[in-house]
């Protein structure tokens, strides 16, 4: 994988990949506050650095809620 593109904005840590060996382009979302993240595929059609500008308008939503509603209180002691 090769990054291509990286942006920190909020605590948000943002960067756009792509992957030589399939040609896939990936964008990558970390919240450095709560350790959450997801990784968005830029599908047929999408335009990568519209996805790597507006992840969470390309977010799957069950990951999506999952990333807003921050770690769950195990994840936050540190037991699972």
């Amino acid at each position: 994988m090769r990054e291509l593109d990286y942006r920190l904005v909020n605590g948000l840590q943002v960067q756009l990949w792509w992957d030589s060996e399939t040609s896939c382009t990936w964008v990558s979302v970390r919240d450095a506050r709560t350790e959450s993240q997801f990784l968005i595929e830029v599908g047929d059609g999408e335009q990568p650095l519209d996805v790597f500008y507006h992840p969470f308008a390309y977010a799957p939503r069950l990951r999506l809620a999952a990333v807003l509603a921050g770690p769950s209180p195990a994840q936050s002691l540190g037991t699972d």
